[in-house]
């Protein structure tokens, strides 16, 4: 089984309510548009893992969540959406109201009260104009920082083309084109490199408002070297003075860095572990069982075979092809 995509097409006055029940599932609030008559909308969602991808298009509308609606909403959800059609006016409780036009990044929690206006766009007639949206979710839990530490950053536009937005944006796109080819094993993955893509971005924004303590620069670092480490599995180059190069600073501070935020586990270890871990999951795949052990290798960068080998034994007990037909009698229900 794949990641789990979904879609669903509305039209008319019964497919805003199939819409504004879609809307409601992922977020605690209400939804209005003035012409229930002709609105159109679609949407696809896409389980990776914790992190759900969603890609919208609908006509012209409003959501709003009422102080009452936001302390009955899940505070432990972020909201990540990439603007690619259309604009946005978003107010949120107190706060001025933000305008997000297309190429715009934003994230929010469910905490606050807001009130979001939909504006459709296009050069075909008013019925079929659309705000097209790609949206990202997923718990706080995955972030170094809390909804109050974010609140700096929190509900303003960042333009999705310069730095780390802009790869952000680039892979939010990806995903969206590339997503339903994913498998089960390898959808929560890249769930989590997106979301260190996440991490990346708001580390940025909040560095260039002053906004993070140290222990916070020093946890959103340590995301971005997972990141960045999570990206180059394939790539038998990968080595600590690589992460840290891509990251300009010295080595013996990665050292340090990772060391204190990963209970002293190190870089190279690491990277080990994370190569191992998905070879393993690769020899467990059905799908994959045409593939050879030592290419299973080399997709993780390691191209020794005998290397693998000896290293796969120590961390599971098993050759890597003793795991493989085990795992693959079990999935074919022999054992």
């Amino acid at each position: 089984m794949g990641a789990m995509f979904l879609r669903a097409d509305m039209r008319a006055a019964d497919g805003f309510e199939a819409w504004r029940h879609a809307v409601r599932e992922s977020r605690a609030c209400e939804v209005s548009t003035d012409r229930e008559d002709v609105f159109r909308g679609s949407m696809r969602r896409l389980r990776l893992g914790p992190v759900t991808l969603l890609r919208s298009s609908f006509s012209g509308l409003r959501i709003t969540s009422t102080a009452a609606t936001a302390r009955r909403a899940d505070p432990e959800v972020y909201h990540v959406t990439l603007l690619l059609k259309g604009s946005f006016a978003l107010t949120r409780g107190a706060e001025p109201t933000q305008v997000f036009t297309p190429g715009h990044l934003h994230v929010v929690d469910d905490s606050s009260p807001f009130d979001l206006r939909a504006f459709a766009s296009g050069t075909v007639p008013p019925s079929d104009q659309r705000v097209d949206a790609i949206g990202l979710d997923f718990p706080v839990s995955l972030l170094p920082w809390s909804p109050d530490q974010l609140r700096a950053v929190q509900g303003r536009g960042f333009t999705g083309g310069e730095g780390v937005a802009g790869v952000l944006a680039e892979h939010l796109l990806s995903l969206d084109r590339r997503g339903p080819e994913l498998g089960a094993v390898a959808a929560p993955h890249v769930g989590t490199a997106v979301v260190d893509l996440v991490a990346g971005w708001l580390a940025q924004e909040l560095a260039a408002e002053g906004a993070l303590s140290q222990e916070a620069r020093l946890g959103a670092l340590a995301a971005s070297i997972r990141g960045f480490i999570q990206r180059n599995l394939h790539d038998p180059q990968l080595s600590p003075s690589m992460v840290a190069a891509a990251h300009h600073i010295s080595l013996s501070y990665l050292h340090r860095v990772f060391g204190q935020q990963s209970q002293g586990e190190t870089v190279a270890a690491w990277i080990r572990g994370q190569r191992l871990e998905k070879a393993r999951r690769d020899l467990s795949d059905p799908t994959l069982r045409a593939l050879p052990v030592h290419a299973v290798a080399a997709r993780w960068g390691i191209p020794r075979a005998s290397d693998f080998s000896r290293s796969f034994r120590a961390a599971y007990g098993l050759s890597p092809l003793e795991y493989r037909m085990r795992e693959l009698l079990n999935a074919g229900g022999g054992g």
